[in-house]
C-alpha cells in the first residue's frame, strides 16, 4: 500500500552515476511519516469496506453467506522494511466487523483481526520514466476471528475456509487502488523549477536508486538550463561527494559544489551591476577619496567629481566547500569612472583586475535553498588599464575590499535571495533539516514535523 512510496526512489531512469549532483539518501524515518499520512488522506481501507458492502453486478454469492456487509474498519497499523536489491516488504496490521446471513439461517456478526503483507517491485513507464508501483504475493493472515456464531468444529473450519476465500478478494485490490494514489503525487517529480528569470533546474533522475537495509539511495543528475537556452554542464573535477561516515541516523539529502556551481551560474548576468553610490561605509564615492590612495588622481582632478564603479563578472562563480566552511570565489573587473557635467559620458580612470572570495551562509526557506554572503578575502588585485598613468594598485587593497563588502555584497546577497530549488519529493519539509557543509557538498540532515 502507500508504504511503498519509498519504492518511487528505486526504478527510476536506469544508469550508472556520471554527473556530481545531488543524493537522496531516504530513511524509515520519512517513510513512514509519508505512509501513514497518505493512508489516513485516502481512507483507502473504508473505501474498500464500502465496496465489499454493495451488491456486485455479476457477482457470485459466497456458498453459505447472504447480505454480506463490512463495518468498524480498525485503523491500520503499518510496518515496512527494506528489502535490499528490491524495495519494500509492508505489513498492514488492521481488522473490521463483517455482518450478514449465516447459513444457519441466523444474523451473523465476525470481528477479524489480520495482517495484510506485500512486496513492492517497482517498474518504470517506458514514455515518462515516471515510476510505476506493482503489488506482488500479496496475502492476509488471520490473527483472530470472534463470532456471535456457535462454537464447534464445523462452523469454526467454515469461517476459516470462508474467511480465507473472502479476505484476499477483500483487502488485496486495495493495494492497487493506493498504488493508484501513489502515483499521482509524483507526476511532478522531474519537472523544470525556475530560478528567478535566469533559468530552470530539473532533477532528472538518470541512475537506478539502490535499496539497502537502511535506506533507499536516489541518484540525481540535475539538468540546470539557461532560460530558452542550452543546459550549463556540471564540472566533473574531482572525487564525487559522499555522505558522512557514521551511523544512518535518518533521512538525507546532499547538494555537491558543483552542482551548487551550476546552479549559480545563472546567476552571473546579474551580479555585473553599475554602482552611483554616493556613499560606501564612511567613505565618499568621488576622485577626492581616491586621491587619497592614488596622488595620481589628484593630479587629474583636482576638484572632486563623483565616482561611478562597473562590476564585471568575467567567470561564472565557482563555489568551493571544505569541512565547516563553503566560499563563493568570483573573477572579474571594476572599472571606476569620474563623473562628468552637460550630459558627457563619465570618465574612465582604471580597470582592475580582481580575484575574490565570498563565505556563503546557507539556510532554507520556503523548500528553497538560501544563500547570502560577506567578504572573506581579496585574493589577488591587478591593474588592466588607466587613464591618469600608472600606479601601486596595491595601495587600493584596503579601499577595494572595504568597496566589496559594503557596496557589492549586498547587490549578491540581493541576486541570491532568489532562492534554488529543492527536490520537489513525498511533500517533505525541508525547512525543518539541519545544514552541514562537509567536504565538497552541503548535506541536508531531513526532520519530521
Amino acid at each position: 500500500m502507500l508504504w511503498i512510496l519509498c519504492l518511487v526512489f528505486c526504478g527510476l531512469l536506469a544508469g550508472t552515476r556520471a554527473d556530481p549532483g545531488a543524493l537522496l539518501r531516504l530513511g524509515m524515518d520519512i517513510m513512514n511519516q509519508e505512509v501513514q499520512s497518505a493512508m489516513e488522506e485516502s481512507h483507502i481501507l473504508e473505501k474498500m469496506a464500502a465496496e465489499a458492502s454493495r451488491p456486485q453486478p455479476g457477482g457470485k454469492a459466497i456458498k453459505g453467506l447472504s447480505n454480506m456487509k463490512v463495518k468498524d474498519v480498525l485503523v491500520p497499523v503499518i510496518t515496512l522494511d527494506f528489502i535490499p536489491g528490491v524495495g519494500i516488504f509492508q505489513c498492514v496490521s488492521t481488522g473490521m466487523t463483517i455482518t450478514g446471513k449465516s447459513f444457519t439461517g441466523g444474523n451473523m456478526e465476525i470481528i477479524v483481526v489480520l495482517n495484510i503483507t506485500a512486496t513492492n517491485r517497482i517498474l518504470q513507464d517506458e514514455e515518462t520514466s515516471i515510476p510505476m508501483f506493482r503489488s506482488e504475493g500479496c496475502e492476509v493472515i488471520l490473527v483472530s476471528v470472534k463470532t456471535n456464531l456457535p462454537n464447534n468444529k464445523a462452523i469454526n473450519k467454515f469461517l476459516d475456509s470462508t474467511l480465507r476465500k473472502v479476505l484476499p478478494g477483500l483487502m488485496c485490490p486495495a493495494i492497487d487502488a493506493v498504488l493508484v494514489y501513489v502515483n499521482k503525487k509524483w507526476t511532478k517529480l522531474t519537472d523544470p523549477m525556475t530560478v528567478g528569470q535566469m533559468g530552470t533546474v530539473k532533477y532528472a533522475l538518470t541512475s537506478s536508486p539502490a535499496t539497502t537495509a537502511s535506506h533507499i539511495l536516489v541518484d540525481f543528475s540535475p539538468v540546470v538550463q539557461v532560460q530558452k537556452g542550452v543546459a550549463i554542464q556540471l564540472a566533473a573535477d574531482g572525487a564525487i561527494p559522499e555522505f558522512p561516515e557514521g551511523p544512518a541516523k535518518g533521512s538525507q539529502l546532499l547538494l555537491s559544489a558543483t552542482f551548487l556551481t551550476a546552479e549559480l551560474a545563472l546567476l552571473q548576468k546579474p551580479l555585473e551591476v553599475n554602482i552611483k553610490d554616493r556613499r560606501v561605509g564612511k567613505l565618499a564615492q568621488t576622485t577626492g577619496t581616491l586621491a587619497g590612495f592614488i596622488p595620481e588622481v589628484a593630479k587629474a582632478y583636482p576638484k572632486p567629481k563623483p565616482l561611478l564603479t562597473k562590476v564585471r563578472i568575467s567567470k561564472p562563480p565557482k563555489v568551493t566547500m571544505k569541512p565547516g566552511k563553503s566560499l563563493m570565489h568570483l573573477h572579474g573587473s571594476l572599472e571606476m569612472f569620474a563623473a562628468r557635467k552637460h550630459h558627457k559620458h563619465p570618465k574612465s580612470l582604471f580597470v582592475l583586475e580582481a580575484h575574490f572570495s565570498l563565505e556563503i551562509h546557507y539556510s532554507v526557506c520556503e523548500n528553497r535553498l538560501q544563500m547570502a554572503t560577506s567578504l572573506d578575502s581579496l585574493l589577488n588585485l591587478s591593474q588592466e588599464s588607466s587613464s591618469i598613468g600608472d600606479f601601486n594598485e596595491k595601495k587600493l587593497t584596503s579601499f577595494v575590499t572595504d568597496y566589496l563588502q559594503k557596496a557589492f555584497v549586498p547587490v549578491v546577497n540581493d541576486v541570491l535571495h532568489v532562492g534554488l530549488p529543492l527536490p520537489d519529493l513525498l511533500a517533505i519539509n525541508y525547512n525543518l533539516a539541519e545544514l552541514d557543509i562537509v567536504e565538497n557538498a552541503l548535506v541536508l540532515d531531513l526532520k519530521l514535523e
